[in-house]
């Protein structure tokens, strides 16, 4: 049996290394695979292959489609979800924090998350052979972040979480307004709020850093 799948990633040796590799799959499948090295390639592939994608694995950090609004790789979930509905969508990335996974599941809920660093070439196999029949999988990294994902987070609404992921991303308070569409004021009242949540009674932006990394928070 084939399988269509569309494998996106900014280095293609990547591509190439998961193709390698999964053409070994246990369950024996044949892959037909299309390669996309940005957002816009793969948002261009979307609509191009003609017949329906079985699995689409993403990167998280592409060159962006600016003219689409789609910056990340968990932009392309939607794209893909509305023209190819029954498509399993396994996000592979660099990032560990854990507030970008913990949005990536919350917001996505995708068939399978792997942290690059956490798997080799068995247990991408692995992953595979399990997303195929119909489970999910996350590596151990997202694995182990889930046990801390308690109330704390339940708290953190988007805003907040997006405000401590640019900050942890080196984006200065005075940007955030016009990333966020936030004013000013609205931001500082949701910095006192995460200093409260982090028990910080006073502190600067890497303070709140600081705590919010002690807590597993990103």
């Amino acid at each position: 049996m084939e399988l269509q799948i569309l494998m996106v990633d900014d280095h293609p040796p990547i591509i190439e290394g998961y193709k390698s590799i999964l053409a070994y799959n246990s369950l024996g499948y044949k892959l037909n695979t299309t390669a996309a090295h940005s957002c816009e390639e793969a948002y261009n592939s979307i609509f191009k292959i003609k017949h329906p994608l079985d699995i689409v694995f993403l990167d998280f950090t592409l060159p962006p489609f600016f003219e689409k609004n789609i910056n990340t790789g968990d932009d392309l979930i939607p794209v893909v979800r509305k023209q190819h509905p029954n498509a399993k969508i396994v996000i592979l990335t660099s990032h560990y924090e854990s507030i970008i996974l913990y949005k990536i599941i919350k917001q996505h809920n995708p068939d399978g998350l792997l942290i690059k660093s956490d798997f080799q070439a068995p247990e991408l196999i692995k992953a595979f052979d399990t997303i195929v029949k119909g489970g999910t999988y996350f590596s151990k990294t997202v694995v182990n972040h889930q046990k801390s994902w308690g109330e704390k987070n339940k708290v953190l609404d988007s805003y907040n979480r997006q405000i401590l992921s640019l900050l942890a991303q080196g984006v200065k308070t005075k940007s955030l307004p016009d990333l966020l569409h936030l004013s000013k004021s609205a931001i500082d009242k949701r910095k006192a709020i995460l200093k409260q949540l982090l028990g910080i009674d006073k502190g600067n932006d890497e303070d709140i850093l600081k705590e919010a990394r002690k807590q597993g928070l990103i």
